[in-house]
Protein backbone atom coordinates (compact mmCIF):
# COMPACT_ATOMS: atom_id res chain seq x y z
CA UNK A 1 0.00 0.00 0.00
CA UNK A 2 1.65 3.10 -1.04
CA UNK A 3 1.82 6.55 -0.11
CA UNK A 4 -0.64 7.30 -3.46
CA UNK A 5 -2.56 4.40 -2.36
CA UNK A 6 -3.33 6.33 1.09
CA UNK A 7 -4.15 9.22 -1.11
CA UNK A 8 -6.72 7.78 -3.27
CA UNK A 9 -8.42 5.86 -0.22
CA UNK A 10 -8.47 9.57 1.67
CA UNK A 11 -10.37 11.16 -1.33
CA UNK A 12 -13.01 8.48 -1.95
CA UNK A 13 -13.95 8.33 2.22
CA UNK A 14 -13.76 11.90 2.09
CA UNK A 15 -13.40 11.51 6.52
CA UNK A 16 -14.92 13.91 8.95
CA UNK A 17 -12.76 15.22 10.96
CA UNK A 18 -13.37 17.08 13.94
CA UNK A 19 -10.86 19.57 15.43
CA UNK A 20 -10.51 21.13 18.58
CA UNK A 21 -7.67 23.27 17.66
CA UNK A 22 -6.45 26.63 18.35
CA UNK A 23 -7.99 30.20 17.37
CA UNK A 24 -4.80 31.06 15.05
CA UNK A 25 -5.36 27.54 13.05
CA UNK A 26 -8.83 27.23 12.31
CA UNK A 27 -9.10 28.62 8.70
CA UNK A 28 -5.74 27.41 7.88
CA UNK A 29 -6.85 23.80 8.81
CA UNK A 30 -10.33 23.91 6.98
CA UNK A 31 -8.74 25.44 4.18
CA UNK A 32 -6.24 22.60 4.20
CA UNK A 33 -8.46 20.13 4.75
CA UNK A 34 -10.65 20.82 1.98
CA UNK A 35 -8.24 21.24 0.00
CA UNK A 36 -6.96 17.66 0.44
CA UNK A 37 -10.28 16.45 0.23
CA UNK A 38 -11.32 15.56 3.45
CA UNK A 39 -14.47 17.73 5.61
CA UNK A 40 -13.31 19.50 8.47
CA UNK A 41 -15.44 19.89 11.77
CA UNK A 42 -14.36 23.04 14.34
CA UNK A 43 -16.54 21.92 17.16
CA UNK A 44 -14.93 22.74 20.52
CA UNK A 45 -17.53 23.59 23.00
CA UNK A 46 -17.97 21.26 25.76
CA UNK A 47 -21.74 21.43 25.00
CA UNK A 48 -21.56 19.17 21.77
CA UNK A 49 -17.85 17.97 21.40
CA UNK A 50 -18.34 14.44 22.73
CA UNK A 51 -21.78 14.23 20.99
CA UNK A 52 -19.89 15.15 17.75
CA UNK A 53 -17.05 12.75 18.10
CA UNK A 54 -20.12 10.23 17.71
CA UNK A 55 -20.48 11.10 14.32
CA UNK A 56 -16.92 11.92 13.53
CA UNK A 57 -14.67 9.62 11.09
CA UNK A 58 -11.27 11.20 13.43
CA UNK A 59 -10.65 13.84 16.24
CA UNK A 60 -7.95 15.68 16.74
CA UNK A 61 -6.53 17.84 19.31
CA UNK A 62 -4.42 21.34 19.72
CA UNK A 63 -3.31 22.51 22.70
CA UNK A 64 -2.25 25.82 20.74
CA UNK A 65 -4.48 28.40 22.89
CA UNK A 66 -5.31 25.91 25.94
CA UNK A 67 -8.32 26.99 28.19
CA UNK A 68 -9.69 24.66 30.63
CA UNK A 69 -13.19 24.12 28.99
CA UNK A 70 -11.61 23.71 25.54
CA UNK A 71 -8.97 21.10 27.42
CA UNK A 72 -12.68 19.69 29.22
CA UNK A 73 -13.86 19.37 25.92
CA UNK A 74 -11.33 17.72 24.53
CA UNK A 75 -10.69 14.96 27.29
CA UNK A 76 -14.43 14.39 27.20
CA UNK A 77 -14.23 13.94 22.95
CA UNK A 78 -11.57 11.71 23.12
CA UNK A 79 -12.91 9.14 25.45
CA UNK A 80 -15.85 9.58 23.04
CA UNK A 81 -12.94 8.53 20.46
CA UNK A 82 -11.32 5.81 22.26
CA UNK A 83 -14.48 3.93 22.99
CA UNK A 84 -15.34 4.21 18.90
CA UNK A 85 -11.82 2.97 18.56
CA UNK A 86 -11.92 6.15 15.46
CA UNK A 87 -8.27 7.76 15.17
CA UNK A 88 -7.07 10.24 18.14
CA UNK A 89 -4.35 12.80 16.99
CA UNK A 90 -2.65 14.99 19.27
CA UNK A 91 -0.86 17.96 18.29
CA UNK A 92 0.93 18.68 22.29
CA UNK A 93 2.06 22.37 21.12
CA UNK A 94 4.97 24.08 22.99
CA UNK A 95 4.63 21.22 25.48
CA UNK A 96 7.31 21.97 27.57
CA UNK A 97 6.99 25.47 27.19
CA UNK A 98 5.37 26.11 30.95
CA UNK A 99 3.92 23.75 33.45
CA UNK A 100 0.79 24.33 32.23
CA UNK A 101 1.10 22.93 28.93
CA UNK A 102 3.14 19.97 30.22
CA UNK A 103 0.31 18.33 32.47
CA UNK A 104 -2.43 19.10 29.89
CA UNK A 105 -0.34 17.39 26.97
CA UNK A 106 1.27 14.99 29.36
CA UNK A 107 -2.30 13.52 30.58
CA UNK A 108 -3.98 14.19 26.91
CA UNK A 109 -1.54 11.65 25.43
CA UNK A 110 -2.21 8.63 27.83
CA UNK A 111 -6.08 9.12 28.19
CA UNK A 112 -6.53 6.87 25.26
CA UNK A 113 -4.33 4.18 24.07
CA UNK A 114 -3.09 3.90 20.60
CA UNK A 115 -3.07 7.79 20.31
CA UNK A 116 -1.34 9.19 17.21
CA UNK A 117 0.77 12.10 18.32
CA UNK A 118 2.39 14.65 15.86
CA UNK A 119 4.88 17.23 17.18
CA UNK A 120 8.11 18.73 16.58
CA UNK A 121 11.24 17.24 18.47
CA UNK A 122 11.05 19.81 21.44
CA UNK A 123 7.54 18.53 21.94
CA UNK A 124 8.03 15.10 21.64
CA UNK A 125 11.31 15.04 24.36
CA UNK A 126 9.31 16.84 26.46
CA UNK A 127 6.05 14.37 26.33
CA UNK A 128 8.75 12.19 27.08
CA UNK A 129 9.69 13.13 29.99
CA UNK A 130 12.97 14.23 29.14
CA UNK A 131 15.22 17.92 28.70
CA UNK A 132 13.83 19.80 25.95
CA UNK A 133 15.17 23.19 24.16
CA UNK A 134 11.59 24.50 23.73
CA UNK A 135 11.37 28.14 22.30
CA UNK A 136 7.80 27.61 22.46
CA UNK A 137 6.00 26.47 19.63
CA UNK A 138 9.17 26.45 17.86
CA UNK A 139 11.87 23.39 18.38
CA UNK A 140 15.11 24.02 19.59
CA UNK A 141 15.85 20.45 19.13
CA UNK A 142 16.67 18.21 16.03
CA UNK A 143 14.58 15.18 15.34
CA UNK A 144 18.04 12.40 15.04
CA UNK A 145 18.85 13.30 18.70
CA UNK A 146 14.60 13.12 19.70
CA UNK A 147 14.45 9.95 18.00
CA UNK A 148 15.15 7.62 21.24
CA UNK A 149 12.36 9.45 22.78
CA UNK A 150 9.83 9.35 19.82
CA UNK A 151 10.13 5.37 19.97
CA UNK A 152 9.71 4.94 23.89
CA UNK A 153 6.97 7.66 23.69
CA UNK A 154 5.16 4.96 20.84
CA UNK A 155 5.67 2.37 23.13
CA UNK A 156 4.55 3.95 26.39
CA UNK A 157 1.01 4.78 24.50
CA UNK A 158 0.96 1.56 22.46
CA UNK A 159 0.53 4.62 19.56
CA UNK A 160 2.19 6.47 16.91
CA UNK A 161 4.34 9.17 16.92
CA UNK A 162 5.03 11.40 13.48
CA UNK A 163 7.91 14.34 14.54
CA UNK A 164 8.50 17.09 12.11
CA UNK A 165 11.56 18.58 10.70
CA UNK A 166 13.79 19.17 8.04
CA UNK A 167 13.58 15.17 7.93
CA UNK A 168 10.16 14.12 9.38
CA UNK A 169 10.17 10.34 11.68
CA UNK A 170 7.35 8.69 12.34
CA UNK A 171 7.13 5.48 14.66
CA UNK A 172 5.08 3.32 16.19
CA UNK A 173 7.94 1.49 18.39
CA UNK A 174 8.87 -1.04 16.47
CA UNK A 175 9.07 0.47 13.00
CA UNK A 176 10.59 4.32 11.74
CA UNK A 177 10.09 5.62 8.73
CA UNK A 178 11.85 8.99 7.60
CA UNK A 179 10.13 11.45 4.80
CA UNK A 180 13.27 13.29 2.90
CA UNK A 181 10.57 15.68 1.39
CA UNK A 182 9.39 19.74 1.81
CA UNK A 183 10.95 23.44 2.19
CA UNK A 184 11.92 25.60 4.70
CA UNK A 185 9.05 27.64 3.30
CA UNK A 186 6.31 25.59 5.88
CA UNK A 187 7.97 26.78 8.53
CA UNK A 188 7.08 30.66 7.14
CA UNK A 189 3.29 30.46 7.20
CA UNK A 190 1.82 29.85 10.16
CA UNK A 191 -1.17 27.56 11.44
CA UNK A 192 0.73 24.75 8.52
CA UNK A 193 2.12 22.80 11.48
CA UNK A 194 -1.19 22.51 12.85
CA UNK A 195 -3.38 21.81 9.81
CA UNK A 196 -0.98 18.90 9.35
CA UNK A 197 -2.81 17.46 12.30
CA UNK A 198 -5.89 17.62 10.48
CA UNK A 199 -4.38 15.74 7.30
CA UNK A 200 -2.92 13.09 9.65
CA UNK A 201 -6.63 12.78 10.92
CA UNK A 202 -7.76 12.34 7.71
CA UNK A 203 -5.31 9.73 6.30
CA UNK A 204 -5.58 7.42 9.29
CA UNK A 205 -9.12 7.89 9.37
CA UNK A 206 -9.33 5.87 6.19
CA UNK A 207 -6.78 3.45 7.03
CA UNK A 208 -6.46 -0.38 8.61
CA UNK A 209 -2.75 0.52 8.55
CA UNK A 210 -2.37 3.40 10.91
CA UNK A 211 1.61 3.57 10.83
CA UNK A 212 1.64 3.72 7.03
CA UNK A 213 -1.50 5.81 6.56
CA UNK A 214 0.42 8.59 8.75
CA UNK A 215 3.78 8.35 6.88
CA UNK A 216 1.87 8.64 3.50
CA UNK A 217 0.25 11.63 5.02
CA UNK A 218 3.17 13.43 6.17
CA UNK A 219 4.90 12.53 2.56
CA UNK A 220 1.65 14.38 0.72
CA UNK A 221 2.37 16.85 2.92
CA UNK A 222 5.29 17.66 2.52
CA UNK A 223 5.49 16.69 -1.28
CA UNK A 224 2.97 19.56 -1.93
CA UNK A 225 4.86 21.86 0.00
CA UNK A 226 7.85 20.90 -2.20
CA UNK A 227 6.00 21.62 -5.27
CA UNK A 228 4.50 24.43 -4.18
CA UNK A 229 8.07 25.91 -2.86
CA UNK A 230 9.26 25.58 -6.58
CA UNK A 231 6.91 27.42 -8.02
CA UNK A 232 6.06 30.39 -5.67
CA UNK A 233 9.59 30.82 -3.45
CA UNK A 234 7.89 33.48 -0.76
CA UNK A 235 5.41 33.04 2.16
CA UNK A 236 2.77 35.01 0.70
CA UNK A 237 2.42 33.27 -3.03
CA UNK A 238 3.52 29.89 -1.52
CA UNK A 239 0.57 30.25 1.09
CA UNK A 240 -1.91 30.30 -1.61
CA UNK A 241 0.27 27.46 -4.25
CA UNK A 242 0.13 25.37 -1.33
CA UNK A 243 -3.46 24.78 -0.83
CA UNK A 244 -3.14 24.43 -5.00
CA UNK A 245 -0.67 21.71 -4.39
CA UNK A 246 -2.77 19.80 -2.03
CA UNK A 247 -5.66 19.30 -4.34
CA UNK A 248 -4.03 19.21 -7.29
CA UNK A 249 -1.40 16.58 -6.16
CA UNK A 250 -2.65 12.78 -7.71
CA UNK A 251 -1.54 9.84 -6.29
CA UNK A 252 0.64 8.52 -8.55
CA UNK A 253 2.77 11.58 -8.75
CA UNK A 254 2.79 11.60 -5.23
CA UNK A 255 4.33 7.89 -5.80
CA UNK A 256 6.82 9.46 -7.84
CA UNK A 257 7.78 12.49 -5.55
CA UNK A 258 7.40 10.80 -2.17
CA UNK A 259 11.29 10.32 -0.93
CA UNK A 260 10.42 7.52 2.22
CA UNK A 261 12.93 5.23 3.72
CA UNK A 262 11.88 2.72 6.22
CA UNK A 263 13.89 0.90 9.22
CA UNK A 264 12.98 -1.17 12.41
CA UNK A 265 13.29 0.88 15.36
CA UNK A 266 16.22 -0.16 17.59
CA UNK A 267 15.61 -2.48 20.45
Amino acid sequence: MTCGYHLAAMRARRPLVQNITNFVAMQTMANVLLAAGAVPAMVHAGEEAAEFAGLAQALTLNTGTPEPDWVAAMEAAALVAGQRGIPLVLDPVAAGATTYRREINTRLARLVPGILIKGNASEILALAGRESASRGPESGDDVATAQPAAVALARATKGIVAMTGPVDLVTDGRRLARIHNGTALMTQVTALGCALTGVVAAFAGSAEDRFHATVAALAYYAVAGQKAGEAYPLPGSFATGFLNALNELTPSQLDGLAHVEFANAPL
